[in-house]
């Protein structure tokens, strides 16, 4: 059985299934092409439609081409350490802010894993917010242009405009949207309207409408269908968004759904993994698309379509060329699961030890990003 819900994923998921399903619009070649203009290199998520669909993403690039600038926001919600899942929505939003030159608002919603997960503690989310902090900045964000938002540290500028926001939104509402029980607790239920209010809080300090362009995985549209429907009733732009891919567990989409934090560290490589952990994890837990056996192999090939590894090249090679080589080798038995699982290794491990020396240097320059009132 397929889960898909803002806190939890598992089973195959169809992605034409959700595009229904969550009333989003597919991202076709001709918006594609409109993002290229733009931009010098697109972006290879956007290229091979891991974000695949959105929510009025044209309206964006209407507004900016007549000359109004908009603001990206995207967030994380501390409950653990990071990993790569979570990096791939960061990545394409750092991309976005270097071709259009705006402003990132970015929330950690530290009450959210509190309120829903009865193992956490309000302590335990807040060193898990400076730790996702460190991974943010280390990604090479723009300080004076990207802003954080700490749910429990800025509720002083954030808590009236989402009165605003809930007292437009019905208990029916919530529970429809996200399958809560007269059982839930009545911090969850509030919750939503706290998740909204940096969509519009940016219109709110600049004294002017601003368009707001939402990156994130396709679980979180539920939220920001609320957000839309309330956010126009208050007299701001429906929040656009621009919605992607998971990034699998090693155990593969069918077993575990998404890559989590929470699902096993054997399932998940987080970004403080070192060289030597990586490869064992790959080499042991990453789900293979080869043969039997050598023979088998040789001349059957291997199915790259299932296999994690090369799943996962999709999501972080950016060589188009080199892709399809490794593709057609693996397929056609010339490349061997071994071989292919070394090349993920090389590429992970060489991303991590140039993430690692900036997450360290990050340290020193968290104060140069957390919102100032």
């Amino acid at each position: 059985m397929t889960t898909i819900t803002p806190w939890e994923v598992k089973g195959n998921v169809d992605y034409d299934k959700l595009i229904k399903e969550f009333g989003v619009s597919r991202i076709d070649d001709a918006l594609i092409k409109r993002l290229e203009r733009h931009s010098k290199n697109l972006h290879c998520l956007v290229r091979r439609k891991i974000f695949f669909a959105h929510r009025d993403l044209d309206f964006i690039l209407d507004q900016y081409e007549k000359g109004n600038e908009f603001f990206l926001y995207t967030g994380r919600a501390p409950s653990g350490n990071t990993h790569i899942g979570h990096l791939i929505p960061w990545m394409l939003t750092k991309w976005l802010q270097d071709v259009f030159d705006v402003e990132l608002w970015f929330q950690f919603p530290d009450e959210e894993k509190f309120l829903f997960r009865d193992d956490l503690t309000l302590e335990e989310t807040e060193k898990y917010t400076y730790e996702n902090m460190l991974d943010v900045i280390a990604l090479g964000f723009k300080p004076g242009k990207t802003f954080f938002l700490i749910d429990t540290k800025h509720a002083g500028i954030m808590y009236k405009e989402a009165l605003k926001v809930s007292k437009k939104i019905t208990f029916s509402t919530v529970k429809s949207s996200f399958g809560f029980t007269n059982e839930q607790n009545i911090g969850a239920i509030f919750y939503t309207a706290m998740q909204a209010v940096p969509s519009f809080l940016p219109s709110v300090l600049h004294k002017k409408k601003m368009p707001c362009l939402i990156p994130h995985a396709i679980d979180q549209d539920p939220h920001f269908r609320v957000t839309r429907d309330v956010i126009s009733k208050i007299g701001y732009y429906k929040p656009a968004s621009i919605q992607c891919r998971f990034l699998p567990g090693l155990g593969g989409m069918d077993s575990d759904g998404k890559m989590s934090s929470s699902s096993g560290d054997n399932a998940t490589i987080f970004t403080t993994d070192d060289a030597k952990t990586v490869k064992s994890k790959i080499n042991k837990y990453a789900f293979s698309g080869g043969q039997a056996t050598l023979e088998e192999h040789r001349k059957l090939g291997g199915n790259p379509d299932i296999d994690v590894s090369y799943i996962w090249l999709t999501f972080l090679e950016e060589d188009d060329r080199k892709l399809e080589e490794i593709y057609e080798a693996y397929r056609k038995g010339r490349m061997l699961s071994g071989e292919l699982k070394a090349l993920l290794i090389e590429k992970l491990n060489s991303f991590l030890a140039k993430h690692q020396q900036s997450r360290e240097k990050a340290r020193k320059n968290i104060d140069k990003f957390i919102f100032k009132v």
